[in-house]
């Protein structure tokens, strides 16, 4: 196994966006042979799966407010709050390890993690329900893997001492309400600061970073570990990977199964999201979410835009009820009757 540095030119990243981009231009693109590893930490960000909605994961306000980010990722699993405090680890393989890895076994991919965790005076880490790692029947890491080819990413979570109120806040509570996509499995979560021997307690996330990666390799300096560092090559690559697809609102946002349409609108009111799909000139599919009204409200107007035709007097109409009007805004009425119909007219 090696290291994978992702600092660019020198600098730490922790911007989410560019961070959860990087596994997949590494799976498909560089393709590096072998198992490498590389770990890092976000700002503030939400971090939802592939298959999710994230009308049910996340509280728009809250992440406008406190500058929180939205990121898909292109795996699986629920939805994540990451900080400063908090690091992300990545197996990334391409080809044949020759070390025993394998796609859809979370175990051998955690068990470095576990055992310099062990290491570092933390008392029975573990894993459980598949992809879970927990301490003290706490989960403080979830796991997910996705693949391509020959290639695949294998990685999760270490909770070092994550603000788990603001996690609390971000993310919304489990729902009943019947939707489509994968809903966040929320369980008891709990940061490993306190578990860990006495001088692992009071570290910065970078120092507790350079720690965990000493013991995970079994090396005194992180100087020891056989390192790939990211080129201004493979920086050009992700670069155009973010501009194309990841660092999109209608991919971290948009792309919600059961839509396919998307537009973003900047109100006076706040901000709004569309999702949407058109059959048969009428709207078959419609998702209002964002820093506009309540999510009540905004699901009530949505569900009044289903089965309308696809043409501005029929959006007009719907919009223009006062109870509508009153949680839009007057001037929001015609942007979105242009966002919505503007490829069907």
């Amino acid at each position: 196994m090696f290291l994978i540095d992702t600092n660019r030119q020198g600098q730490v990243v922790t911007d989410a966006i560019v961070n959860q981009s990087i596994d997949n231009y590494l799976v498909n693109d560089l393709k590096l042979p072998g198992h490498g590893l590389m770990m890092y930490v976000n700002q503030p960000a939400v971090i939802v799966g592939i298959n999710q909605t994230v009308t049910m994961e996340v509280d728009f306000k809250y992440l406008a407010k406190h500058d929180v980010q939205l990121v898909r990722r292109t795996s699986g699993g629920g939805a994540v709050y990451h900080d400063e405090r908090n690091l992300i680890f990545e197996h990334i393989i391409n080809g044949d390890p020759q070390d025993g890895s394998k796609f859809g076994d979370y175990t051998v991919f955690a068990q470095p993690i576990l055992r310099a965790l062990t290491a570092m005076g933390v008392q029975n880490p573990g894993i459980s329900n598949k992809s879970a790692l927990v301490v003290d029947g706490k989960k403080f890491s979830g796991m997910t893997m996705f693949k391509n080819g020959d290639g695949y990413a294998a990685g999760g979570t270490i909770m070092y001492d994550l603000n788990v109120d603001a996690a609390h806040q971000a993310l919304l509570p489990a729902s009943d309400k019947p939707h489509r996509g994968v809903d966040s499995n929320r369980v008891t979560i709990t940061n490993l600061r306190q578990y860990l021997a006495p001088e692992y307690r009071n570290l910065d996330i970078q120092e507790f970073k350079e720690a965990l990666l000493c013991h995970i390799f079994e090396v005194d300096n992180l100087n020891d570990i056989e390192t790939y560092h990211l080129s201004s090559h493979d920086w050009e690559v992700i670069d155009q990977r973010l501009a194309e697809k990841y660092d999109t609102d209608a991919w971290n946002y948009g792309a919600n199964p059961g839509f396919r349409e998307y537009r973003k609108l900047e109100l006076a009111t706040g901000e709004l999201h569309l999702n949407f799909t058109r059959h048969a000139d009428k709207f078959r599919t419609m998702a209002l979410f964002g820093t506009v009204g309540t999510p009540t409200e905004l699901a009530e107007i949505a569900e009044q835009l289903v089965g309308v035709a696809t043409t501005s007097a029929a959006v007009k109409a719907v919009l223009t009820q006062p109870a509508n009007s009153a949680i839009l805004g007057a001037d929001a009425i015609l942007p979105i009757v242009t966002a919505l119909t503007e490829v069907a007219e």
